[in-house]
């Protein structure tokens, strides 16, 4: 919508332990990023940071820019631009800092601050998953299009935003979340629990999978100071961690622990089958209220061949009535729309054509109701910057 736009939006990556600072103008990045320690602990360095940040990205524009938008970890009050709360990351924002009002002051141009997954959304929805599976369908000749989408992304936590007809919804209290709902087996714990990187782990050593110092070992019986990792890049003893990437390796058959025990693999893949349950369940939840497209974004998308299965079975498991009717647990079925021949199906639907009573003229009809879920293909970083940007034209 805004690639040929020439207003220019001054962005950041605001992260716990560094700044990255950008300007997008057309949808595109306009300048080399400027990166910076965050000094998070401290409050007037970090305002001072933002400050100089923000400077020297405007110095180096030709043009003046139209808005500061980014997103900022919360708990928040977005609209409002106020930082407050327990941050574990932004420890000296606790207090509640009028940080949107300040950069005001500072830049004498508007400001605007949201959740990242919310911004996620937005920008999936403004230039990515949204437009390109309607691109999709149309050069498949359906006629059907979507408007609204569910965006969620996999990481540390369990990152959820939503758009609809073009506009975001952050709610009342700029609290749209479902990290929060009940755990799939667990419904006295919250979903985060079974859909983050620390359940990932959880999950590996509770299906038996080895843990760390031993599966260090490996690097010493193997004589090797590294091993290559399904990205290619290099895994040293030194560097070696239990995370969701490693145990990804190990389910590959890749670095240590993965070659040597068919154990740690089967844990391995059972880590990633529970988290897809976990996940399926939570999501389940959400479309049944909003019915729209669904698209996930996040370093946990890696291992996506086995996550999917599960989560896609539990979206499409059965229910029951107490009269002995079987329906599914939603009301539309889920496609991947990644799958190539289940995006056939999607695109195809159930297009008939009926004659309306009493004339000669015939209407197309699909009666088959039906959503999709895909991965990013923009990548989290780069959607959150997207959305950004069309949040603040938008709201200008």
């Amino acid at each position: 919508m805004y690639s040929n736009d020439n207003r220019i939006v001054v962005t950041l990556d605001a992260g716990g332990t560094n700044f990255v600072f950008g300007a997008i103008q057309g949808n595109r990045q306009i300048v080399n990023s400027i990166t910076t320690p965050s000094n998070s602990h401290d409050l007037d360095l970090c305002l001072k940071t933002l400050s100089h940040g923000f400077a020297n990205i405007i110095e180096s524009l030709g043009t003046p820019p139209v808005a500061i938008s980014f997103a900022f970890p919360g708990p928040a009050d977005y609209p409002s631009g106020i930082i407050g709360g327990y941050l574990p990351n932004f420890p000296s924002f606790r207090e509640g800092v009028a940080l949107g009002p300040y950069l005001e002051e500072k830049f004498g141009i508007p400001v605007f601050i949201n959740n990242d997954a919310d911004l996620f959304a937005y920008g999936e929805a403004m230039a990515g998953a949204l437009p390109r599976v309607n691109e999709m369908l149309e050069k498949e000749g359906s006629a059907k299009r979507y408007s609204n989408l569910l965006a969620y992304t996999w990481g540390t936590g369990f990152g959820f935003g939503f758009a609809s007809y073009g506009k975001l919804h952050i709610g009342d209290n700029s609290c749209t979340e479902t990290f929060c709902l009940p755990l799939r087996y667990h419904p006295d714990i919250i979903a985060e629990e079974g859909v983050s990187a620390r359940a990932i782990v959880r999950e590996y050593l509770n299906a038996g999978g080895e843990d760390l110092s031993t599966l260090r070992k490996y690097f010493r019986q193997a004589g090797a100071k590294a091993f290559i990792q399904a990205d290619g890049s290099l895994l040293t003893e030194e560097n070696f961690e239990l995370t969701p990437a490693t145990i990804f390796n190990i389910a590959e058959g890749v670095g240590p622990g993965g070659e040597e025990s068919t154990r740690n693999r089967a844990a391995a893949i059972r880590s990633f089958h529970h988290f897809g349950e976990a996940a399926g369940d939570a999501i389940a939840t959400a479309a049944t209220l909003i019915d729209g497209l669904i698209v996930i974004g996040g370093g946990i998308t890696a291992a996506r061949k086995y996550i999917m299965p599960s989560l896609l079975s539990v979206m499409r498991e059965k229910m029951h009535t107490f009269g002995g009717d079987t329906l599914g647990r939603l009301q539309f079925y889920v496609y991947d729309l990644d799958n190539p021949q289940e995006f056939s199906l999607f695109a195809k639907g159930e297009s008939k054509v009926l004659d309306v009573y009493g004339t000669t003229r015939k209407v197309t009809y699909d009666p088959q109701k039906r959503t999709g879920i895909t991965i990013s293909t923009l990548g989290a970083s780069r959607a959150i910057g997207l959305g950004a940007y069309s949040y603040a034209l938008s709201h200008l």
